[in-house]
């Protein structure tokens, strides 16, 4: 199975289906996970430094045989390391765990207020010198946007947010979309929270598809790379086997008015 990729800002291939590592509770489980993973095709891994497990990360993909190439990377900056000289360092400790020179993507984890510029700053610096293919942001709204984008040399290639129907905000989506931004969704299985909403459960029976496959085509037909998270074999998967079917757009629409702002992670529109 080839997953299909999005060409970024800055002409580099990111994989559109990937696997997200957020802190699973037992130790090896990422490493399992991101093994399954690449036997069923997945090729864009994300980390961060504050999962605690990118060298469980570098182990996996060790261990796979899969050149490293072949792998797309992406880690993240966390709120405490933020800052210019604190983010250099932080990358750099990123680096060693995961066992790279460069890293794929290199992504703001959120926006606090306080470092944010000199936090872009030093990932730009990361960026002219080669350590990262590509930059971005997290958890950034177009407020944040608006203001990075007023001292930024170098426009975010990606913009991670929190996605599914039930917190669907389209004025995010375009808004990266006229920025040459791409966007990224995460929990786009809103953590099992919504797998037996009668609505969603209905379309999955219409296309003989799971309700989590409906939730992540859903985000992919949006043009958003997609980070579904798990750590058990079938359900990953189950999380790839989702290229072969389209939603309609009748029904894309009908999954676009579920929105009832069920998170998992804060809202973004909360931050300053």
């Amino acid at each position: 199975m080839t997953i299909p990729s999005t060409t970024l800002n800055n002409g580099v291939e990111m994989p559109l289906l990937g696997l997200g590592v957020f802190a699973p509770a037992q130790a090896n489980e990422v490493q399992q996970a991101i093994e399954w993973a690449l036997e069923a095709g997945c090729r864009l891994i994300d980390t961060a430094a504050a999962y605690g497990n990118e060298r469980e990360v570098a182990n996996a993909i060790r261990a796979s045989g899969i050149p490293r190439s072949d792998i797309f990377i992406t880690t993240k900056v966390w709120n405490d390391d933020q800052g210019y000289t604190r983010t250099l360092r932080a990358f750099n400790r990123s680096l060693e765990r995961l066992g790279l020179d460069v890293v794929d993507l290199y992504l703001i984890h959120w926006p606090i207020k306080e470092h944010r510029h000199e936090t872009w700053r030093a990932l730009e610096k990361i960026y002219s010198d080669g350590r990262a293919r590509a930059i971005g942001v997290s958890n950034h709204y177009p407020a944040h946007l608006e203001e990075l984008l007023t001292e930024a040399h170098i426009i975010p290639a990606v913009n991670q947010f929190e996605l599914s129907p039930y917190s669907y905000l389209p004025e995010v989506l375009d808004y990266c979309h006229e920025k040459t931004i791409q966007p990224e969704g995460y929990a786009p299985l809103v953590r099992g929270e919504k797998a037996n909403d009668p609505k969603l459960v209905a379309l999955a029976e219409k296309y003989g598809k799971s309700t989590y496959q409906m939730l992540i085509r859903w985000s992919l037909q949006h043009g958003v790379v997609t980070i579904p998270k798990s750590v058990k074999r079938e359900r990953i998967q189950e999380n790839f086997d989702v290229l072969d079917f389209t939603i309609s757009d009748e029904d894309m629409a009908e999954m676009n008015t579920f929105y009832d702002n069920t998170r998992i992670a804060d809202d973004p529109r909360d931050i300053a």
